[in-house]
């Protein structure tokens, strides 16, 4: 009777447990179809799944296919197809993150039942199509456990639904382009280049796992911060792969040996390569933004965004170049900022930086700095008052500043912002342009010294007076309306135009530099190497200013000239850029080429949305304008910028204190001019070779802010030195086929520019390098 009571017991019990299994799968399969229809919230489309909404960073991309640096609000983000991801890195993904991806359709079911028979301990179940169904679609894992099981029913239909959607490599790459590491690194592109300073293709075994052991957790396994921690984890990577058989156990004991080896180079707006030219690309971008709207599509914006968008711009800076002209920046500068504080300790110029300045007249330029601050700026949009933002000025606070002596070129410190102010006035700044004369594209871009302390780009932004370096286009003028020609002769004596003549009110008698006239005749070559002002005056009477303001506007100078004489001896203020376009139009056999920096704009799926249109205009006959190279290409021969041919003997010590690189010892053709203004206030070269026209500018804040004699303070000192050492660099570089060949000459030259048989009268002294313009009229 006993057996008989509990056989009806055993089969209840049968009965009960096959209930609840039925009701818990279909309560599993009810609560998948009812995530697929979107009862726990919206499910994403299937356009959506095709092109998931993902912030991609805007990649700027020099003309030798490098990365400049990116556009990017808070995702730094440039995918990378499959194809461009190792081996070792998908291998290391796979063994760790989901060892039978290539067997499942999104869900490892024997993963999902292994982590709920062990409640997780033995590993979770997470494929990596769920994972990427994560990152994609669910903004925050909830805290909440049932909200947490339904975003992961969530997950889990989409993720099969990715399945169908893309192939397995797809995912992978998708993934990997989507997961954030940390510092900026957003995607694995970003990740490679940030945390070791490469492409992910060029990623070694011990890299990549290095990466993929991050995916766990970017925040807790960071090798930045926990060190110890990454190499523990990337080890564990390592085994997995011997585990799996991607590597044998001998790779892996002798890969887990190696120490980690971090190359972080951290990616952000201020810092890398070109900063300078990134923030003109910006204004650029957001102008042509505002004149191209973006295609109406459904769910996506209507305006281009550069932060969002994942734009490729194909610039024309060439990277190699760029290092190279940023590397001579640097050299010359910290050298001459050296002699600089030496000429203004307090015992020498007690209103340092400034020179020759009454104390009102320094309060006046201190006011008005205080007063364009961003400290100003901010606290006075923020409602505090004038007093309290004034206090502000004079108390001591810790702050970084900009220092030469330090690697970083920074350095802790503690002073008032009234202080801070005075102290970076003290430091003189520079500019430099390259540029392909005969294309106009724009090869090296150097606004300043340090974009993060001195955001004010001296290229574009700027603009200060010309002094000689504007002397050419009156030689212009009156070669091509006069017929003169290099070899043709004026007198070394005082010139005067009368007042009334040209719009000029007072009579206009200019000085020499030295205050000398010789009085015997000078070629215009051998003038123009030497700066005389006396025949730059005769010329400018003989033309016209009227007719050097024509030319000087057709070869791109936009700024307002002046009609009077004056502007022959260097008045005009310019700009780097447009000074570059204007000198490239000699080398270009008088055809001014508009200086280009984009040449194509695509968007994220490659399509063409920009392509520049070269702007171009004949200005000069070929030849004039070969008739001015060769007048320049005297300035190298024989006149202001023969330094960069030989050794000067005389102050040899003097002079290498402050010529980095020097000697330079250039043999082949040049052309060029140099300028200083009065009182030393800007040095300029304007350097030419058949396929490059480099222009650099150097001096301070304020035209007060100079040295005091042109032994430092002339344009051969403070701005040649930086052209020399960036064209030795280029040419230590064969592949940059930067030219060392003679200047075109035109097949039937109707100019005399051979001057061997016109005998001087004189030579100056061509060891003195002075083309100080006087400009005292």
């Amino acid at each position: 009777m006993a057996k008989k009571a509990k056989a009806p017991s055993f089969i209840k019990f049968i009965k009960w447990f096959w209930i609840v299994f039925g009701v818990g799968v279909l309560s599993l399969v009810l609560i998948f179809l009812m995530a697929s229809w979107g009862a726990f919230g919206e499910m994403p489309t299937f356009e959506r799944l095709e092109s998931p909404q993902t912030n991609l960073a805007t990649e700027i991309i020099s003309s030798d296919g490098k990365t400049l640096g990116k556009f990017y609000l808070d995702d730094n983000r440039t995918p990378v197809p499959y194809d461009s991801l190792p081996a070792n890195l998908v291998n290391a993904l796979v063994a760790t993150e989901d060892a039978r991806y290539y067997e499942h359709s999104g869900i490892d079911a024997r993963g999902t039942l292994r982590a709920v028979f062990f409640l997780g301990k033995r590993g979770g179940a997470s494929t990596i199509s769920q994972q990427l169904s994560k990152l994609l679609f669910t903004e925050r894992a909830s805290a909440s456990t049932l909200d947490r099981i339904l975003q992961k029913a969530k997950e889990w239909v989409i993720a099969t639904r990715l399945e169908r959607q893309y192939t397995k490599e797809e995912i992978v790459a998708m993934y990997m382009n989507e997961y954030d590491f940390g510092y900026n690194a957003d995607g694995i592109r970003s990740a490679a280049r940030i945390y070791f300073g490469k492409e992910p293709a060029q990623l070694k075994t011990v890299e990549s796992a290095v990466l993929v052991g991050m995916l766990k957790n970017s925040s807790l396994y960071n090798p930045i911060r926990r060190e110890e921690l990454v190499f523990n984890r990337r080890n564990t990577v390592l085994s997995q792969m011997a585990k799996y058989e991607y590597i044998t156990e001998q790779e892996k004991d002798s890969l887990q040996a190696l120490k980690m080896d971090i190359n972080f180079s951290p990616e952000s707006h201020r810092e890398g390569l070109a900063t300078y030219f990134r923030m003109y690309l910006q204004r650029f971008l957001n102008n042509w933004i505002d004149k191209n709207p973006k295609p109406a599509l459904e769910g996506e914006r209507d305006r281009w965004n550069i932060y969002l968008d994942g734009l490729k711009v194909y610039t024309t800076i060439d990277s190699r170049m760029q290092r190279n002209a940023e590397e001579a920046t640097r050299e010359h500068m910290k050298r001459l900022q050296a002699e600089f504080f030496h000429q203004n300790t307090p015992d020498r110029n007690s209103t340092a930086p400034f020179l020759e300045l009454e104390k009102d007249e320094i309060n006046g330029i201190m006011e008005k700095a205080i007063k364009s601050s961003s400290r100003w700026r901010k606290m006075k949009a923020n409602g505090i008052s004038e007093k309290e933002i004034r206090a502000s000025f004079t108390k001591a606070t810790e702050m970084t500043v900009f220092d030469w002596n330090s690697e970083t070129q920074e350095k802790d410190t503690i002073m008032t912002p009234l202080d801070s102010i005075r102290y970076y006035k003290t430091f003189l700044r520079a500019s430099m342009m390259s540029m392909e004369p005969q294309t106009g594209h724009v090869k090296a871009w150097v606004g300043g010294l340090n974009y993060k302390h001195f955001q004010y780009d001296n290229v574009i932004q700027g603009a200060r007076q010309a002094g000689s370096t504007f002397k050419p286009f009156i030689y212009a003028a009156a070669i091509d309306q006069l017929r003169y020609s290099p070899c043709d002769s004026l007198p070394d004596s005082q010139y005067c135009i009368e007042a009334g003549k040209h719009g000029n009110p007072e009579p206009w008698c200019p000085k020499n530099a030295d205050g000398k006239y010789s009085g015997r005749n000078f070629t215009l070559k051998h003038a123009l190497a030497n700066s005389v002002n006396t025949v730059t005056a005769q010329l400018i009477d003989r033309v016209g200013p009227k007719a050097v303001v024509s030319i000087v506007k057709n070869l791109g100078l936009t700024r307002e000239i002046l009609e009077v004489p004056a502007i022959a001896l260097g008045v005009p203020e310019v700009n780097v850029f447009e000074m570059v376009g204007a000198y490239g139009t000699f080398v270009n056999q008088g055809v001014y080429v508009k200086p280009v920096t984009v040449t194509r704009i695509e968007d994220k799926n490659g399509t063409v949305l920009y392509e520049y249109v070269p702007e171009t205009k004949d200005v000069l006959s070929k030849d004039v304008a070969y008739a001015m190279v060769n007048l320049m290409e005297g300035v190298t021969q024989g006149g202001s910028g023969t330094r960069l041919r030989h050794t000067y003997k005389k102050n040899a010590t003097e002079y290498k204190e402050i010529i980095t690189g020097y000697p330079y010892e250039f043999t082949n053709p040049i052309a060029g001019k140099t300028g200083t203004t009065q009182n030393q206030s800007d040095g300029w070269f304007m350097g030419m070779v058949p396929n490059l026209v480099t222009g650099v500018w150097v001096g301070g804040e304020n035209r007060s802010i100079h040295f005091r004699t042109i032994t430092y303070g002339q344009g051969a000192s403070m701005a040649l030195p930086i052209w020399g050492l960036y064209m030795k660099k280029n040419y230590a570089n064969e592949d940059l086929g930067i030219s060392q060949e003679e200047f075109p000459e035109p097949e039937e030259l109707s100019i005399n520019v051979d001057c061997t048989k016109i005998k001087e009268e004189t030579q100056k002294d061509n060891d003195l390098d002075d083309d100080l313009d006087d400009l005292d009229f």
